[in-house]
């Protein structure tokens, strides 16, 4: 049993390659082995997660995932406790393992009704056994699930004890995170909620509205090979990147120049946005790069240096584009177009935000411009938000977020660069081989002004500084969560106070 560190990396395993390696797991072992492993996976945890309880509740579905249950229910009844368990299965279609595991319950003594006889406490527990991965978002994606099913779900959700859901929180769609028609909870998921994932760990568990649904997330691989997991990863959770220690004998040249473009000034719409452009220039600096260089879309609008006196200020056409790390768009307004193309041309390494994202999705030139890159081997990274992926791929912000993981893919292939999707576990995808990677880090307090500027300037940071675009993109956002997560409970999380927080004492793990 593990609970799951997220400060190393995880395979991830999407719902069709999990089910084929469940097969062959079983393949291998005497019938009922594994539903009975997983439901004594199941009720060690329970025990461990309220050692005190006296009532359990058991919410059966009429899949295996129920069987899981069934059988935990069984273990359990059999420790002392008084277990209830709401079956929602037909008997006539249940599979031969989970029939076993009903007689199982039966005989041990588990109360069946449609909820416990007694109000459930605190140091009591609840278990959703109803669905696992056993949802086909094909087939009920606009199905209403049946009202039993939602009653149970949302008597355990309002409900004063945890909850442990078995393999995944039931409705969570398990390759997107998304809730299924019907499943959405009305209110914020249990403050106590447990997920114990069951042989692997799937995509659905860490993006979107998974990470809210999951609670804490534990492992338990019921006796898979730890290296065959590791090869058949459909995606993998990101780890914390190594430390890099610097050279006694080197200089600011080598580590880099960044060039941050963007910044409209007031004068030009009535809309200042220079903070934007300054801001991702302090991550860039206090991310480690050699020299930073600003380049404002109103030149004589701002002194630069009489805000930050470390940063160089530029006018775009003194830029050196073909030996610099860019970081364009950021607060770049209608302003950027104006630029971008030479950008796109000659920038020797680029991180495209923002407004400059914005430019990009409204020109069919500038994506060419865009794809061409890669054939001269320049490194581009895009850090879109969804609204802003969806822009690029000509759909809408809803259908970027119902699948996460293909559409940073898409955007990945479509653009050939790297792309950085943003959100509740932001998704990293490559245009090569590479496996796309899901962040684990961060939370609510990154939602405000800036934070998004920021993690471009941590971005060229890493790029200016060695890193492969893959590499300095998912280490980036790895840190940029990391840094919200240790933020203090009594201080205000502000953009330009989370770029400082790079080489600040105040802020480690």
């Amino acid at each position: 049993m593990l609970r799951v560190p997220f400060d190393r990396s995880h395979p991830l395993h999407d719902t069709r390659t999990t089910r084929a390696i469940e097969e062959a797991l079983a393949e291998g072992l005497p019938p009922n082995t594994l539903m009975q492993r997983a439901g004594l996976a199941v009720a060690q945890l329970a025990c461990a997660i309220a050692p005190h309880a006296r009532q359990i509740w058991v919410l059966c579905g009429p899949g295996n995932n129920g069987g899981d249950g069934l059988e935990a229910a069984a273990l359990l009844q059999s420790q002392g406790l008084t277990v209830t368990a709401s079956w929602m299965g037909d008997q006539a279609r249940l599979s031969a393992d989970a029939t076993t595991a009903l007689a199982h319950a039966h005989a041990a003594g588990v109360v069946f009704a449609d909820a416990p006889q007694v109000r459930l406490t605190p140091n009591d527990l609840c278990i959703d056994a109803l669905l696992g991965i056993g949802l086909a978002p094909s087939r009920d994606r606009d199905r209403t699930p049946p009202t039993p099913w939602l009653k149970a779900l949302h008597a355990m959700r309002m409900g004063a004890a945890p909850m442990l859901s078995i393999d995944i929180p039931s409705g969570l769609q398990a390759d997107t995170g998304v809730w299924a028609h019907g499943f959405e909870p009305e209110t914020a998921i249990h403050a106590k909620q447990h997920t114990l994932a069951l042989i692997t760990l799937k995509p659905g568990l860490v993006t979107a509205h998974g990470r809210d649904a999951t609670g804490t997330l534990w492992l338990n691989t019921l006796g898979a090979d730890n290296q065959k997991l590791q090869r058949q990863a459909t995606a993998w959770l990101a780890g914390a990147p190594s430390e890099k220690p610097r050279k006694h004998d080197t200089h600011k040249g080598n580590y880099g120049d960044v060039a941050v473009v963007g910044g409209e000034g007031l004068q030009r719409r009535g809309m200042g946005m220079e903070g934007a452009a300054l801001m991702a220039a302090s991550a860039a600096l206090h991310g480690g790069a050699g020299r930073v260089l600003v380049t404002l879309m109103d030149d004589d609008a701002l002194c630069v240096a009489g805000v930050i006196p470390e940063l160089m200020q530029r006018q775009f056409h003194a830029l050196e584009l073909g030996a610099l790390t860019v970081v364009c768009g950021c607060g770049g307004g209608a302003a950027i177009g104006t630029v971008l193309p030479a950008v796109l041309d000659q920038a020797a390494q680029l991180v495209l935000d923002a407004d400059a994202l914005n430019a990009v999705a409204a020109s069919r030139a500038l994506q060419a411009a865009l794809v061409a890159r890669s054939s001269r081997g320049r490194a581009t990274v895009l850090t879109p938000h969804p609204l802003e992926a969806a822009r690029l791929l000509d759909t809408t912000a809803q259908a970027v977020q119902a699948d996460r993981v293909k559409a940073a893919a898409t955007l990945a292939k479509r653009f050939h660069c790297v792309c950085v999707l943003k959100g509740s576990g932001t998704v990293v995808s490559d245009a090569n081989e590479a496996l796309p990677s899901i962040n684990p880090t961060g939370n609510a307090r990154l939602a405000t002004a800036g934070t998004g500027d920021v993690l471009a300037g941590m971005v060229g940071a890493r790029l200016a500084t060695g890193e492969c675009a893959f590499d300095a993109a998912r280490h980036a956002v790895y840190e940029h969560g990391r840094l919200a997560d240790a933020w203090p409970d009594d201080q205000a999380l502000t953009a330009s106070a989370l770029a400082r927080a790079q080489t600040s004492s105040e802020i480690s793990c």
